[in-house]
């Protein structure tokens, strides 16, 4: 596999990582044994960066990571996020240094490891100035127990600020062909830092593989039954883009999903996304994406078929969307 580094002195890491978030029932119930299977498939296809949580199934996401691959820790690039709490009510920001360093105690445990990686704030916690949080978190990075510093959902201006505190080896928000807010300032500012951009959901939480139809019921747990846009009319709306890549996937030989992972791999060596997978079948599907090669032609086709606006409808319910590009 391909690869590339995050951040001017990041680790090197495959063109494709692999987003570990549905192993844990974050899109209704997953099977823990296809989930350890799948992961090992992934490192023998040559994905390196495996992305977890320690929020992902109340902290299960990062055992399963910790006991399916801390035998091959030496092959691995282990990415995980902290930096919220859950509540009753939802997630809440949670970035006080004493926060910051009990969790990191604790997914280090979890994953079976003495350093974690990439540690991303996963958000931020309004009540903490961003000064703050990343000043613990490079205490961390001093202490060797984190090997580089990265952010999810900031703004241009929060990365900004705390790149001066700490070099941000990356910052991880979503990014795919129906959502491309990052273009506007995200992404310009992290190429003018020399920073990495994550994009996960790249296949718009499975919509843009074609598996979400206007009659989908989702399970229960599942994330998207609460975002507007995976529903009613928005979703109607939506599927639209869904029937346009569809349309150029026939033409390629390949399927929905290998056509918006190959579009976002021709946006910049610096743009790592990480599909999420927790079946085999699926991981294969994204990774033969490596080898779908678009003309200019295509991507033109994509342009015209995919409004440069995105998808119709909040990628986040009125609680999700608050805690987003701080």
């Amino acid at each position: 596999m391909r690869t590339t580094t995050l951040g001017a002195d990041g680790p090197a890491v495959g063109r494709l990582g692999l987003g570990c978030m549905s192993m844990s029932g974050s899109y209704g119930p997953a099977d823990p044994h296809e989930a350890a299977a799948t992961l090992l498939e992934a490192l023998d296809s040559g994905v390196t960066m495996f992305d977890t949580g320690d929020f992902y199934g109340d902290g299960a996401n990062e055992e399963l990571l910790g006991q399916t691959l801390a035998p091959h820790r030496d092959r691995v690039v282990l990415a995980t996020k902290t930096g919220v709490r859950r509540t009753a009510g939802g997630l809440v920001p949670a970035g006080a240094p004493d926060d910051l360093r009990r969790a990191c105690e604790a997914s280090l445990r979890r994953l079976r490891t003495d350093r974690i990686d990439v540690y991303y704030l996963a958000r931020i916690d309004p009540a903490i100035p961003i000064e703050e949080s990343v000043g613990a978190l490079a205490d961390l990075v001093a202490q060797g127990k984190v090997g580089h510093i990265g952010l999810s959902e900031v703004s241009a201006t929060t990365l900004r600020r705390a790149h001066a505190i700490h070099p941000i080896s990356a910052v991880q928000t979503e990014y795919s062909l129906w959502e491309r807010h990052v273009e506007n300032d995200i992404l310009p500012t992290l190429r003018d830092l020399g920073a990495a951009l994550v994009a996960y959901s790249p296949l718009g939480r499975g919509l843009l593989t074609g598996a979400v139809r206007a009659t989908t019921r989702y399970e229960s747990g599942d994330f998207r039954a609460t975002a507007p846009r995976y529903n009613g009319d928005d979703l109607k709306a939506n599927l639209a883009i869904v029937e346009a890549i569809t349309a150029l996937a026939i033409t390629k030989n390949a399927t929905p999903a290998q056509i918006a992972l190959a579009w976002l791999l021709t946006r910049g060596s610096d743009i790592v996304p990480i599909p999420g997978s927790a079946r085999r079948p699926h991981l294969l599907d994204n990774l033969a994406a490596l080898d779908l090669r678009l003309t200019t032609a295509d991507l033109a086709h994509i342009d015209a078929a995919v409004p440069t606006t995105g998808a119709q409808g909040s990628r986040y319910g009125d609680h999700g969307i608050r805690m987003i590009d701080q």
